[in-house]
Formats: C-alpha cells, structure tokens, sequence
C-alpha cells in the first residue's frame, strides 16, 4: 500500500513542479512557486508571492526529499529556501508571526534531514517568535507585529518551532494558554483566537491540526501525560466535528487552500509519532491514520487528469474544477489572501493536495514497517 501512496505523492510533486515553479525574475539558480495557475503577468513575475505559501511548499520539497532522497529533489530545496530570502527582501522575517513560524519549521526541517545550512535564518525566526510571548496582554503571541488578536495559527506553529529548537518550557507555556484559553468547552476544537478579552469563535482546520502537532511533540519530547491526553481528545473530537465518513470536510482557496492539508500532515503526526503507553494512545493513533487515508482516497478520486498529472480540488469530497483565464484570481485584504473565483487554480489548493499525498505515504509506510516486524 505504501508504494501506491508514493507513486500518488510523486504525482502531485510532478503536478506542483510542472504548473508552478519557476525562476525568480529568470536568475539563476533560484526557484518559487508562481502562485496561479493559470498565470496572469503579475502572478509570473512574482509581484504577488505570499510569504507562507511558499514556506509550506519549501516544507513538501523536505517532505519530498525525505522521502526518497535525490541530489535532484536536495538542490530543489536549496533553490527554494535560497530564493525565499531574496525575494523577501528585508531578511528572513516579516510582520507576522504565523508566517515567520511556518518559514522556520521549514528552514528547521531542510536543516535537520537534508543539511541546508539557515542556521542564522533559523535563529532569527526564533527569536521573533521567543520574543513575542505577551501573557500581560492576554496571549499568547499576537497574529502580527504591534496586534491585539492572539490567534492559535500563530501561537501553534511557533510552538512546534520552539520545542524543536529546544525552548520547551515556553512551549510548553503556549500549549497550556491554547488549551486554556481557546477550546471550545461544547465540541472540544479549538477556536480561532482571542482579542481585547472577546474569544473569535471560527473554526479551522488548521487550528486543530497545528494544536495536534505542538502536544504530539510535547509529549514525544517531555512525556508529560497531559500532552498525549490532549491529543486523544481533539483526534476524537476532530472525527465527530469535522469529517464526514472519515472525510475531512470542508475546504477552500486562498489561505483556505492549506487548512486542511495542514490538519491531515498533524494528523500524520499522530498517527506515526504518538507514543503508545496505553490502549487509548494506539486509538488516537488509528483514528488519526483512517483520517488521513480516507481523505486522500476521496481527495484522489475527485481529482482531475491533466496532462497525466492530478489536479486537486478545494474540497476533497467533491469533484475538483477545471480553472481557466477570464475567471477573478485570488486577491490580498485585511492579512488574508482570498480565493479566485475557480479555487482550484490556487497555489495552496495544489499544495493541500501534495500535502495529503505526503500524509498517506507518511501513514501508509509507518504501518508497512510496522506489520513487517516480529
């Protein structure tokens, strides 16, 4: 089963690499995702980039890499990593915390599996997101410099980042002030954020799937039982809440092109990485890995064909649509990039897709190594 999930997940790398990446401004040696496809003028010549798109792609590059290692798929990273640098022109941050927290849970990954030296990008990603932790103003990190909105799609990502790197007491500090602060009593999920006192009550996706990475890390790295019981709770409450049939439901384009994707890799997470002490451990480890299967089967199913390579549409469950020109393309406003108006021609949607992909290989290969030991 592993080998079909492989052969799917080098399909939806093809599809990426073929549509989107290019040339930053035709310089040598560089590459970035174009963020359409199809691509108007501004889009090819990267006048719009968004910062964190192109972390998770440099993130599914990793993925990619490590999974079957090429000096092909390494040099890719490299040009990636290399060309998010340029491109941003100030450095390696910006003015939002969940976007520098996902750059840095890229850059750390490039590091540790592929020997991408961003030490010194890595460290600054940081030490942003260290210094940002404002518990006398009620969070948390906020969503962006000089905010008020103290949101879990930024403190969860930075908190991944920090455990990573070795700053476990803080986050631990911001697993606690999530779980505290944002779940939602009724359902168990966690909700968006919080500003000035007043909880922003939306939920997404991503905000579960970011909160099952940061406890699943916890709880591999301190073995602290409250992290592992965290987790059985929102895998359960993510399976009655926010899948149908085992499907994740929903979906979307523009920054919502990546929401679920995010959650099916933390699912991956858990279904791989959980450490198993009891019989509820190993539930919320199957649980998460029918999850993950499902929706990339259903994702799979629903795709379309072209040129031999998949297309992937906004909701997994539904058949996806063919973009073309003449349709409205994904807009910037308010911090938020909006979908087009044929969603499927997002960036993000296309790299949900990938991501998936990667979740079952990830999913799929752990059970394969598992069934074939004594």
């Amino acid at each position: 089963m592993s080998e079909l999930w492989t052969e799917r997940a080098d399909a939806a790398e093809a599809a990426v690499d073929s549509r989107h990446i290019r040339r930053l401004w035709a310089l040598p040696g560089t590459a970035m995702g174009v963020v359409g496809w199809p691509a108007v003028r501004r889009e090819r010549m990267f006048f719009t980039w968004h910062y964190w798109w192109q972390a998770h792609l440099i993130d599914l590059a990793v993925d990619a890499a490590e999974r079957e290692a090429t000096p092909r798929r390494r040099r890719r990273v490299v040009r990636l990593t290399r060309t998010h640098r340029i491109r941003n022109l100030s450095g390696w941050t910006n003015n939002y915390y969940d976007d520098m927290a996902w750059l840095g849970l890229a850059l750390e990954r490039a590091q540790r599996h592929l020997f991408v030296d961003h030490r010194g990008g890595i460290a600054d990603l940081e030490a942003a997101l260290f210094a940002a932790w404002q518990p006398d103003r009620g969070g948390g990190l906020p969503w962006r410099r000089r905010d008020n909105f103290f949101n879990t799609p930024a403190n969860g990502p930075a908190g991944i980042l920090l455990a990573r790197t070795g700053k476990m007491w803080r986050a631990q500090e911001i697993a606690d002030w999530i779980d505290e602060t944002l779940k939602d009593p009724d359902t168990g999920l966690i909700f968006d954020g919080i500003r000035n006192g007043e909880i922003e009550r939306a939920i997404y996706s991503y905000c579960q799937g970011v909160v099952l990475g940061l406890e699943t890390d916890l709880a591999i790295r301190i073995g602290d039982d409250r992290h592992r019981k965290r987790v059985h709770a929102l895998v359960d409450a993510v399976d009655l809440e926010l899948a149908d049939a085992s499907v994740i439901t929903g979906g979307g384009g523009g920054d919502g092109g990546l929401f679920n994707g995010i959650l099916a890799r933390y699912l991956a997470t858990v279904a791989t990485s959980l450490p198993v002490h009891d019989v509820d451990d190993e539930r919320a480890r199957n649980t998460a890995a029918r999850l993950v299967l499902m929706s990339a089967d259903a994702a799979w199913d629903n795709r379309l064909q072209i040129e031999e390579l998949p297309l992937f549409g906004r909701d997994w469950s539904v058949q996806a649509r063919l973009p073309g020109t003449g349709h409205a393309i994904a807009r910037f406003s308010g911090g938020t990039v909006h979908e087009s108006e044929v969603a499927e021609r997002d960036l993000s949607v296309q790299l949900g897709g990938w991501m998936l992909m990667e979740a079952a290989h990830a999913v799929a290969a752990e059970r394969a190594l598992r069934s074939s030991q004594p």
